[in-house]
Order: C-alpha cells, then sequence, then structure tokens
C-alpha cells in the first residue's frame, strides 16, 4: 500500500474513470460499441466515422491548410472546428485507448475566446488560430496532469508534490503554441519509461495499432500516431530518443519528423533519465500531412525559441533552403534542368535483415527514384536508477517487457561512462566520413538515406526485438522525416522459408512474420539528412513522396 492507503491498481482505476468522465455524455459509447470495435481489424475511416456527423466527418477529414484557411476566411469558427476534433478524439480513445488527458472544456474555452479576438481584430492572432494540436503525455499544460506513464506521478509534477508546481507549469513549446493561435485539447499514451517501441502503461494498459489491431501503434509517442491515423488529430507533437516519433508514423500510416535534438525547446518537458545528456531526446511532430510539418517547425521557430531556452541552437528557419531543394525536382518529383538528388538507400544494417513488406517499400522507393530521373546510391552497414525511483512512488511495477532491461543494478562507473561517450564520437566521425565517400565515384555526396524505419510493418505486440534503425539516427544526431510507403499484402509479402538468418535475433524477427497477420499494415520508410538539415530533409521527404505517388499513378494508368 502507498502512503494515501491507495494501492497503484486502485490509483490507475481512478485515473481511467477520471477521463472518461471529462467526455461529455453525448460523446460516450455503449459497452457493446466498445466491444465491436475491438473485434475489428481496422477502426479508421468508415469505423469510427459511424460515430460522428456529416458536418464532423467533413471538418475532421480537412488537412489544416485547409483548416486554418476556413477559420481565417470564416467559414468556420474555432469553436465548430475544435468541437469537431474533440468529439473525433473522445471516440478514438474509447475504441483505441490512445488518450492519458483530455482537456476538451479547457480547449472549447480557448476557441470561444479566439473567436471573439478574431471578431474584434478581423484577422488570426497568429499561423496556427484555432488549429487543435494533441501533445504526448510529457508535455506539461497547466492545470493538467502530466505522468509520462508513472502512476506516481498522477496530481503532481513529475513525483514533486510542491504546490507552486503541481498544474502550474508550461512546457515552454506549449506557450509558443498557444501564442501562434493553436488550441490544445488532449495529451496521448506513451509506454512506461518512454524506452519502448510499443505503447503500453499500467495506467491505461495498452494502445494498438488502428489500422491493424493485431499489432502496435508502436511507440513512444504511440497515441500521437493512433490520433493521427484515426483522423482524430491534425497536428501532434512528441519526441523521439529512440525512434519515438518515427516509429509510430511509420506503423501508423502518417507522416513525422525528428529534428536535431537541439532545433526545437525542450525546456519544462518530462523526460525519462534527464540528467542523461550524452544522447538526447528531440522534439518532433507528426501529421498526416507532410505541410503541416513545415508549417509547425516555421511557425515555431519564428519566435527565436533560443532566447527563452539556452540550449536551443539560434537557427531560424532557412525557407531558401526548402525552396532551393524542392526547385530541383517538378511537382511530381521528375528531375528537370537543375542538379537532380542523390539518394543513399540502406537495406539493411546487416544485423536484422527486414521482413519482406518493408523490402518491397524500399524497392518501391528506389524504382520511383529512378524513374523519376534521380540518382541511387547504394550503402553498407559498417544503470535505471532514475525510472525504478519514479515506479517506487505508487509501488507499480514494470510493464513485463521491459523488466530485466531496467532491473535495479549499480549505476555505471564516470569512467566507463566516459569511454562509451568517446566511442559515441567515433561512430558520428566514422558516419560522416563514410557519408562524405559516397561523392568519390562522381563528385556529388547523397543528399539523403532513405532506410527502414524497424523491420517490419508495424509489429505483432511483444516482438519488437531490433531497434537500431533508429537507435543509429539518434546517435548521430541527424534529421529523419518518416512517408508511408505502402501496405503489407499477405499476396505480395510472402515469407521465405529459404532465408537463413544471420543471427538469434534476425531468426525470432523472420519468424515473427505472419503474411496474413500482417497484411494492411502501413509500410513506411525514413528520409535521413545530416545534423540541422530539417529545411532540406522536409523537401526531399516531401519530393520522394510525390515520386511515389507518380509512380502508383503510372503503373495504375499502364495496367488498366
Amino acid at each position: 500500500m502507498t502512503a494515501d492507503n491507495q494501492t497503484w491498481e486502485a490509483k490507475a482505476a481512478a485515473k481511467r474513470a477520471s477521463t472518461l468522465e471529462k467526455i461529455p455524455p453525448r460523446w460516450r459509447l455503449e459497452p457493446g460499441e466498445k466491444e465491436k470495435a475491438s473485434q475489428q481489424r481496422n477502426i479508421t475511416g468508415t469505423f469510427i466515422e459511424q460515430y460522428l456527423s456529416t458536418d464532423e466527418i467533413s471538418i475532421t477529414g480537412q488537412n489544416p491548410f485547409s483548416l486554418l484557411s476556413k477559420i481565417g476566411s470564416g467559414t468556420y469558427s474555432s469553436i465548430q472546428v475544435v468541437d469537431a476534433f474533440c468529439k473525433r478524439a473522445a471516440i478514438a480513445h474509447q475504441i483505441n485507448n490512445c488518450l492519458h488527458e483530455v482537456f476538451f472544456d479547457q480547449a472549447l474555452q480557448r476557441a470561444k475566446e479566439l473567436d471573439e479576438r478574431f471578431s474584434n481584430l478581423q484577422k488570426p492572432v497568429g499561423p496556427l488560430h484555432g488549429l487543435p494540436i494533441s501533445l504526448k503525455d510529457q508535455f506539461h499544460v497547466s492545470p493538467n496532469d502530466t505522468s509520462m506513464g508513472y502512476i506516481g506521478w498522477l496530481d503532481s509534477y513529475e513525483g514533486n508534490a510542491d504546490p507552486d508546481l503541481v498544474h502550474k507549469v508550461d512546457s515552454q513549446i506549449v506557450s509558443e503554441l498557444l501564442s501562434l493561435g493553436a488550441v490544445l485539447y488532449c495529451k496521448t499514451s506513451l509506454p512506461q519509461t518512454l524506452l519502448f517501441g510499443e505503447t503500453v502503461n499500467n495506467i491505461i494498459g495498452t494502445t494498438l495499432n488502428p489500422v491493424n489491431q493485431n499489432l502496435s501503434c508502436g511507440g513512444s509517442s504511440g497515441g500521437e500516431g493512433a490520433m493521427s491515423a484515426l483522423g482524430a488529430s491534425p497536428l501532434g507533437v512528441g519526441t523521439d530518443i529512440g525512434g519515438s516519433v518515427r516509429i509510430p508514423a511509420a506503423f501508423c500510416g502518417t507522416f513525422s519528423i525528428k529534428p536535431t535534438h537541439d532545433r526545437f525547446s525542450y525546456r519544462a518537458v518530462a523526460n525519462v533519465i534527464p540528467g542523461q545528456t550524452t544522447y538526447c531526446s528531440s522534439v518532433g511532430f507528426l501529421s498526416s500531412t507532410q505541410d503541416a510539418l513545415h508549417l509547425v517547425m516555421k511557425s515555431i521557430l519564428s519566435l527565436e525559441p533560443w532566447k527563452q531556452d539556452p540550449r536551443v541552437v539560434p537557427i531560424p528557419w532557412r525557407q531558401n533552403i526548402t525552396d532551393e531543394t524542392l526547385a530541383r525536382a517538378e511537382a511530381d518529383g521528375s528531375s528537370n534542368a537543375n542538379k537532380p538528388l542523390k539518394v543513399g538507400i540502406f537495406w539493411t544494417d546487416g544485423v536484422v535483415t527486414p521482413q519482406p513488406p518493408v523490402q518491397r517499400g524500399i524497392r518501391l522507393i528506389v524504382d520511383a527514384v529512378k524513374k523519376a530521373g534521380h540518382k541511387v546510391t547504394f550503402l553498407k552497414a559498417d544503470g535505471a536508477q532514475n525510472i525504478n525511483a519514479q515506479l517506487n512512488l505508487s509501488g507499480e511495477p514494470l510493464i513485463p517487457p521491459l523488466r530485466e532491461s531496467f532491473k535495479p543494478r549499480d549505476p555505471m562507473p564516470v569512467d566507463k561512462y566516459q569511454d562509451l561517450t568517446i566511442e559515441g564520437r567515433q561512430y558520428e566521425e566514422a558516419y560522416y566520413d563514410y557519408w562524405n565517400s559516397t561523392g568519390e565515384d562522381d563528385g556529388q555526396i547523397a543528399d539523403a538515406v532513405i532506410m527502414p524505419v524497424a523491420p517490419h510493418a508495424a509489429v505483432i505486440p511483444g516482438k519488437y526485438y531490433h531497434t537500431a534503425y533508429t537507435e543509429a539516427i539518434n546517435l548521430m544526431d541527424y534529421t529523419s522525416t518518416v512517408i508511408p510507403v505502402t501496405k503489407a499484402d499477405a499476396d505480395l509479402d510472402e515469407f521465405d522459408d529459404s532465408y537463413k538468418p544471420l543471427n538469434d535475433t534476425d531468426a525470432r524477427n523472420w519468424n515473427a512474420y505472419d503474411p496474413e497477420v500482417y497484411s494492411g499494415a502501413p509500410v513506411g520508410v525514413q528520409v535521413v539528412g545530416r545534423k540541422y538539415e530539417e529545411e532540406k530533409v522536409w523537401a526531399i521527404g516531401k519530393l520522394i513522396y510525390s515520386m511515389l505517388q507518380t509512380a502508383k499513378k503510372n503503373t495504375l494508368a499502364t495496367s488498366s
């Protein structure tokens, strides 16, 4: 029993009940509806929309630019847009278990105030005026909880009961979004400790993949990926220290970007092992459209966040780099009179081979890039004390997949930590040298590298055996954006029983592939650039996605 005589199970149950109570009665589903949802393979699209009105479907089906345009023209009020997304988010949570915090009343009051200001000023208060934005449950939004999946953090400030802090702190990026006119309305699910590629904790349980409920939505920004796939969030804010905005985007079929860690503010953002600064977490973004990622990055950097957070590098958004990159191809991605793109292709890390759907996804990109007239080059691979302190606040146990990794043990000696840090720097230098070597054949260094996000399309819960495809990018602190490519297809992606695994982990991953279970799962890839290349990487991701769409149209035209 904890000090207040409540078990961790009782605290978690009370929190779940409190969250559901915050959903207006008119938006609550009957138990039978939730059961029906649990039996569906895919709960996106028409399934979730059966609970929405025609107007709500229309509003939540539009991209952020369309919404902002219509709010700015007076076609929609902020309240109309926010109400529609709050309802869709409420339904999403009841059928997918993807939210930690709902503050719909707070959001609607904010929308009302924005509408009044718009009426008085006859112009938006900022570039995100009236746009609903969801946030991963690491970001402090007063006066709401930030649990980060720890039961012991409920009704506290990261486990601290100081009344001057509890429910009174906003993360810097939260303040920035509000100053830009955004409306914040919910916080999304994540895994206990953050350090897991699936989304499960002792407060709400598991968040599955809404596109294919046989599989995981990914992690650690898993709730954001699920919300985007369900059409319940036009734009989400997450974090990434080992793949956490890239994995959910790839698994759920949406877009994301992981910037270099100090491009955006992490001030007053909750984190796991916050004193570990050798490899830092990045604030990143997820959306169903690429243009929304561009909009939010450009908007936030226009506020010069480095003037409030000394850890943010003073680099404004460099639109000239974006424009110069986009100018190297036509709108459909095809090459023009300017220098073509040169893209590196990283098929496998030589440790765990990607399963058939991911291999096909990479092939589709290689074919699309070549047909568009661009260049392709092929690359080859070369103490948990803080966590247990947070668990002890409530007495909750580690979730089963993490129990071995985070058993209490003595902290790492400083000299070993220093040795590993030096080794990490040597890896960074070696990767830079290898990247530069891509120009030896023709004098043109690769603009970006395309590689798997994971060795599978989404993942069967409990079978995420290898996370190095994303972790390696965090080691280098490179910029990376994720684009959806295709979906797993049982007919096209057959199991290859003649494959000879490279090692035990490779065998476990390969044998976990089941074409029928995976069929329909999104396949995404990451487009990787070097440090502080957000403008360029975003643009290359946009061009490559255009190349893919053009290739698909041409294939359909040929086959019809």
